[in-house]
């Protein structure tokens, strides 16, 4: 029967003729030398062309990786040798190897050392160690040397294949060959050794269409492959399997069985002629190179043929031909094992299979072991490998029964009971695979069908294209594996009871009541095995997983591919191997699979009863399970995981179990998750405390303006401030009505712009020392002419209608502010539709509201405590200390009056103190005596006088800036009006005294006041 061998495409890319090819062990990397000069390296696994160079412009005949140096060599037409560093691709030496075309070159595996054949009839040793000096030449050849082989079980030899028509065996240190094998017709084009140790052989190829495997040791041609219809230019030994490869110029890879020499296989991609073959030690990739292109192929399943039986702890296993074997209970008990560290066993050599393994498998009571391959099976002791049966079959699978098995021989399925066929039949839609364990699952083009063993009549067809079956120990559950992912059903051993005495039941499909769907899993399984009611797997991203009630459990991360063999419930470790047969385990405590079995089947008593026995470092894991089934009170008892215990009392709304975590753990997160559940039960008390806490005064803010808490709303800004959230702070105050904590917050954090204009809006009185705050900070950061641009209300109030109002409004609205109650909220007007000023004015007029600024308070005080107190600079500081504000409707100075003695005293009001205002005109009636006109009109005159005085003594440089703001008014203030000002005191004190005299005169209506601002 012919060996059961899958082929599968990894790569396939389309290039120049390829002449050589290697595979990296350790990266997806393929080697590929071409014969327009290019060296091209590919990922096999993203199908891409990753890095490629241009060595010469003749052909590479040769090249290969050297791993421990990270260089790959070429060798080329030109005789030279190149090393390139294949990370960077720089070249980092070359050098003349031989006088004519260089045909190949080998690495020693373990030396400083490469061997390179040429057309010259030499092969040359080179030792990179030695600055790549010439180590040894041999001669001997009489034609071109092809190919030369170093032999893997003696690396002192080495074998050559040259056009003379002989192989040659060579040592190293001799300059002569130890024999040569004669017997091909034409000239030797390859050469490759055996690498198992059971068959001293090698394999040649030539021009005779020929392929010759030899025994090197007998000198014997031990077996002539025919076939080819053309000259044959490479042949392979694989290293992991029975096969043989030899490419052909007819443009086919055939692979002969290396045992039994017969073609299994014919592989033929329409690329030409091939040119090249190269296989990897442990893998079962091969690399192809051909006249079109490149082709990574791989043969058979890379899964290791073993199995272990979880009763007895001992594992089986195949390499190539021989059957070893461990067992676990010879590990001592003071041995302590750790997750994925390799366990230390003494490996039983049990002897040789007849066949070659490809799968191999205990029967269920362990007393048996099965190995199938080569297109036969034997049944073998588990003991003492003593052959108990045998025959011809493609697949072989148990039943439950370990007297029962089945068999699949092409399109037939034979039943086999105590080692005798029972009944043998045909499906209808053919057999592609069988599976075993409860009921014998056949799949067909058509699906997956079920028979029962006993009678082999049909239970149930699914429309599924299983990969693998995996049967729970109770036959309650089994998983369907596929392609793409893997379901979980429940069988129904009632049901199909009831079935076979009802035909009602039975359809076309079988006994449609017979499985239940539980879960489809969008995951790859690689390997699995059920225990209890869970379903441990590995998974295509190289996890352990186990599934339980529609739980995905992630148990540990591989790294590298393994392959799950069983648990050992008594020492609750899970074992897996991998190709290389190295054993690791991993820890899987069977109290927690019992409890979850236990839960799943809700058999709660059982499960208080396991609990117990669980340790304390399995309990979250538990209580996350109990969770994902919706036990979550259970779950709450159960965890000892603050974070989870907290998460569970939040969703069970217990506040009690929530606070004391909270505390403990003091984490911001939890108390604002706390504070919303809070919340929705109406615990604003607990709310205010967590969200105190998490000093969330966003919420808090809501909270106190909600509840009219006026103590909480204060306590937010002060504790908001002290930390820093000043939007915060602001807020709260503003919401309060602290203004003046608005402005000095605003100044606090140098936001002097925002600080003017919110005291130009609320607090008009703070103006000028806002101003003088914003001018100095512009002044410090060198923008004296920003600085001097600031147009400050209180110095020209021209420019600012209004502005006298906003100051009798702030004070208006400081004496009349009241606290309403929220049950007025309805009667009370909304705010867009008050008018502060207006209502000022109402009550002004009602004599409801009377207002006398600071600074007129203080001039009434100084003229009755010293009337003959006449001293300018004490009147000055006076008008610039607050804004002179009156209430009879008049006008104290001409505008032109005003602007001048504005724009000259500016600069040096705001300089001398940043909280003063100077004066401002008036324009409203009121009720107050004459006496307060008059004073007002004399402070305006004492002004007028001071400046004077002070332009007198004004530096140039003032007087500069004074012309500069005075041409904005179309004033031109000549240099002989400045010095007649500063030769002539007196005169300048006649001449303001006479303007002020005219001025007291000087009445101007609201029209006449808008026509002069409209011209000026």
């Amino acid at each position: 029967m012919p060996l059961r061998l899958d082929v599968k495409r990894k790569l396939s890319v389309r290039s120049d003729r390829v002449k050589c090819v290697d595979i990296h062990p350790n990266e997806p990397w393929i080697l590929a030398t071409l014969f327009n000069g290019h060296v091209h390296i590919y990922n096999y696994e993203t199908q891409q062309l990753i890095k490629t160079f241009e060595v010469c412009d003749v052909p590479v005949r040769a090249g290969k990786f050297v791993v421990r140096k990270n260089w790959a060599i070429t060798a080329s037409d030109d005789m030279f040798v190149r090393i390139y560093n294949y990370n960077t691709l720089e070249r980092l030496h070359q050098f003349e190897a031989h006088s004519d075309y260089i045909r190949s070159i080998i690495i020693h595996p373990t030396q400083s050392y490469i061997l390179t054949s040429s057309d010259d009839m030499t092969i040359k040793l080179w030792d990179w160690d030695a600055k790549w000096a010439l180590k040894q030449t041999f001669e001997g050849h009489i034609h071109y040397v092809m190919q030369i082989a170093i032999n893997p079980k003696d690396n002192n030899t080495f074998a050559s294949a040259s056009l003379d028509r002989t192989v040659k065996i060579w040592q190293l240190g001799s300059n002569q060959a130890n024999f040569t094998l004669e017997g091909h017709d034409k000239g030797v084009n390859c050469v490759d050794y055996y690498s198992g140790s059971d068959k001293p052989y090698l394999v040649s190829g030539a021009d005779d269409r020929r392929v010759k495997i030899w025994d090197y040791q007998n000198k014997t041609c031990v077996q002539t492959l025919e076939g080819h219809s053309q000259n044959i230019a490479c042949v392979a030994f694989h290293p992991e399997l029975p096969i043989i490869l030899s490419g052909s110029e007819d443009g086919t890879v055939k692979l002969w069985h290396s045992n039994t020499y017969r073609l299994e296989s014919t592989l033929n991609y329409g690329l030409e002629r091939c040119w090249t073959i190269a296989c990897l030690k442990g893998s079962n990739n091969v690399a192809l190179g051909y006249d079109e292109g490149t082709m990574m192929i791989k043969l058979g399943r890379e899964e290791p043929a073993m199995s272990m039986d979880a009763s007895t702890g001992k594992i089986v296993w195949a390499k190539h031909c021989e059957i070893q074997q461990v067992n676990l209970k010879q590990l001592s008990s003071d041995q302590q094992l750790r997750d994925g560290e390799k366990v230390p066993l003494n490996i039983k050599d049990l002897g040789s299979c007849e066949i070659y393994p490809q799968t191999l498998s205990h029967s269920p009571n362990g007393r048996f072991v099965v190995v199938c391959g080569d297109g036969e099976y034997i049944i073998y002791t588990a003991i003492t490998l003593r052959n108990k049966s045998y025959g011809n079959a493609m697949e072989f699978v148990w039943s439950e029964d370990s007297s029962e098995y089945a068999v699949r021989d092409g399109n037939m399925i034979k039943v086999f009971k105590n080692f005798k066929e029972k009944k043998t039949f045909k499906p209808d839609a053919g057999a592609e695979g069988i599976f075993g364990g409860n009921l014998l699952g056949v799949r067909s083009y058509s699906g997956l069908t079920f028979y029962d063993w006993e009678t082999l009549s049909l239970i149930r067809r699914i429309e599924i294209l299983p990969k693998l079956i995996y049967w729970s120990q109770n036959s309650e559950l089994v998983c369907i594996a596929t392609e793409e992912s893997y379901y979980i059903l429940r069988y129904n051993p009632q049901t199909v009871a009831a079935a076979s005495t009802n035909k009602d039941l039975k359809s076309e499909d079988g006994i449609e009541d017979a499985f239940n769907a539980l879960s489809e899993i969008s995951e790859i399984i690689k390997t699995g095995v059920w225990v209890g009611d869970c379903f441990i797997y590995t998974n295509s991203l190289n996890r352990i997983n186990y599934y339980v009630g529609g739980e995905i459990v992630t148990i540990s991360h591989l790294d590298r591919v393994m392959y799950l063999l069983g648990y050992v419930s008594n020492e609750n470790r899970l074992y897996f191997g991998d190709k290389d047969m190295s054993i690791v385990s991993f820890e899987l405590s069977l109290s927690v699979l019992e409890y979850q079995t236990a839960v799943m089947r809700k058999d709660f008593e059982t499960a208080d009863q396991v609990l117990p026995t669980i340790s304390k470092e399995q309990r979250t894991r538990v209580a996350h399970f109990l969770e994902k089934q919706g036990y979550r009170q259970q779950a709450l008892a159960v965890t000892l995981d603050d974070e989870h215990k907290f998460d569970l009392a939040l969703q069970l709304g217990n506040l009690q179990v929530c606070y004391e975590i909270a505390i403990k753990l003091e984490n911001d997160q939890k108390w604002l998750q706390l504070s919303d559940v809070a919340t929705k039960q109406g615990e604003f008390s607990l709310v205010e405390e967590c969200l105190t806490h998490a000093q969330a005064f966003g919420s808090l803010i809501l909270l106190a303006s909600a509840s009219s808490n006026k103590q909480l709303m204060s306590n937010i800004g002060e504790q908001s401030r002290k930390i820093g959230q000043f939007n915060i702070a602001f807020l709260s105050n503003f919401v309060l009505g602290k203004l003046d904590q608005c402005l000095d917050i605003l100044i606090e954090n140098q936001r002097l712009p925002e600080a003017a204009f919110f005291a130009r809006t609320y607090l008009p009185s703070q103006i000028n020392r806002v101003v003088g705050l914003w001018r100095e900070k512009l002044k410090q950061m060198n923008m004296e002419r920003a600085a001097h641009a600031l147009a400050n209300p209180t110095d020209y109030e021209n420019l600012f209608p209004g502005l006298i109002d906003t100051y009798k409004t702030e004070e208006f609205l400081k004496q009349n502010t009241k606290v309403q109650s929220a049950r007025n909220y309805q009667t009370l007007p909304p705010n867009w539709e008050s008018n502060p000023i207006t209502e000022m004015k109402q009550a002004e007029d009602h004599g409801q509201f009377s207002y006398i600024s600071k600074q007129l308070n203080k001039e009434i005080t100084n003229d009755n405590d010293d009337d003959d107190d006449d001293d300018d600079d004490e009147i000055f500081d006076d008008v610039n200390e607050t804004p002179i504000q009156s209430i009879t409707k008049t006008t104290t100075n001409s505008l032109i009056g005003n602007k001048l003695i504005t724009s000259v005293n500016a600069d040096q009001s705001c300089s001398r103190s940043p909280t003063n205002s100077s004066a401002v005109s008036f324009h409203k009636p009121t009720t107050i005596s004459s006496i307060i006109r008059d004073l007002s009109v004399k402070s305006t005159a004492s002004s007028i006088i001071s400046t004077a005085n002070t332009v007198g003594s004004a530096s140039q440089a003032s007087l500069s800036d004074f012309d500069k703001e005075l041409q904005e008014f179309d004033f031109d203030l000549g240099k002989d009006d400045i010095d007649d000002t500063e030769n002539d005191p007196l005169v300048s004190k006649q001449l303001f005294k006479q303007t002020v005299d005219e001025n007291e005169d000087l009445r101007f209506d609201d029209d006449n006041v808008d026509e002069f601002l409209h011209e000026t």
